[in-house]
């Protein structure tokens, strides 16, 4: 990637829209180009200048005011109307200086009278002849409670959408593997292979370990890119089925909440939980009875004193 490709591409890394493999790519060019960084440290700039604007809440008793400015009902209607100008050479017909009035129409009981405009459809709410400063501040209070009840709805939806979308990144990124040909970087049965391989890659050590005789056996483990962040990827075998498991430190890519049963996802199969200090989550295309499988050995090699993590500095 170059900087005519990566310009583009700025307002939407800040806001987290990129894929994962575009934000790859966006991560390594600014490794090396000071012009693209120093443009998405001012697009951040910028957005949080916009977060942190001050917010000015209208004067106590604009409300009043405003009804008090209002024209009173009937006021406009009896307003006379202006006379047509007349030139004083030209005789003007009768018509023109005095129209015929049409005859007065007995009032449609089917319909009800419509006195005063809007202030008359709002008097059943608020009585009275029309809507009063008492009646436009209900009218506020109910504005702002449906607000709030938007913000509150916004932030409880907010972790769950959040974990849906990183759900759908962990499904894209073993599809991808899968169909790329690059699902191993380190191939390997041996822990002893594999685990020292992330050294210098990633900032902490995973725990490695083969379960061959629990039937997942470890062919290998790669680096991926989630959550904006590099993770590390141990891969098994299972039977037929290939079982991603992506272990990082708590809080450093998606969410760390507790899973309890497996999930389903366009027909994968995601279970995650925690355990040695450490965010785990698998993938495959397997049964839910694997992974169930595959995290009881891992709980029960790690409980029986496996070295567990190794964080770096």
């Amino acid at each position: 990637m170059n900087c005519d490709e990566a310009r583009p591409l700025v307002d939407a890394s800040v806001d987290r829209e990129l894929s994962a493999a575009d934000e790859w790519r966006m991560r390594e060019h600014l490794a090396g180009c000071v012009p693209c960084r120093r443009a998405v440290a001012q697009v951040e700039a910028i957005s949080r200048l916009t977060r942190e604007a001050p917010y000015h809440r209208a004067p106590q008793g604009l409300a009043a005011r405003i009804v008090a400015a209002l024209p009173a009902v009937g006021e406009a209607a009896a307003a006379p109307a202006a006379a047509p100008a007349v030139s004083p050479d030209v005789a003007p017909d009768a018509t023109e200086v005095f129209p015929a009035v049409p005859e007065p129409r007995a009032p449609d009981r089917a319909k009800p009278a419509r006195q005063g405009g809007w202030r008359d459809w709002l008097r059943p709410v608020f009585g009275g002849s029309g809507v009063g400063a008492s009646g436009l501040a209900w009218m506020g209070s109910g504005v702002l409670l449906l607000g709030a009840l938007g913000v509150a709805l916004a932030l409880h939806l907010r972790p769950s959408a959040a974990d849906g979308a990183f759900v759908d990144e962990l499904v894209a990124s073993h599809i991808r593997a899968q169909i790329s040909g690059r699902d191993i970087d380190v191939i390997s049965t041996d822990r002893h292979t594999v685990k020292p391989w992330f050294n210098g890659r990633i900032d902490y050590a995973p725990p490695v370990e083969d379960f061959s005789a629990q039937g997942f056996a470890l062919v290998g483990g790669r680096l991926d890119y989630v959550g904006r962040e590099r993770v590390a990827v141990l891969i098994y075998h299972f039977r037929k089925h290939v079982i991603d498991l992506y272990v990082f430190p708590p809080g450093q890519a998606g969410t760390a909440l507790q899973g309890s049963t497996p999930r389903a996802n366009d027909g994968y199969t995601l279970l995650r939980w925690q355990a040695a200090g450490m965010t785990w989550w698998a993938v495959t295309d397997a049964g839910p009875d694997a992974l169930v499988g595959l995290r009881a050995a891992l709980d029960a090699r790690l409980a029986d004193g496996s070295p567990g993590v190794e964080a770096r500095p």
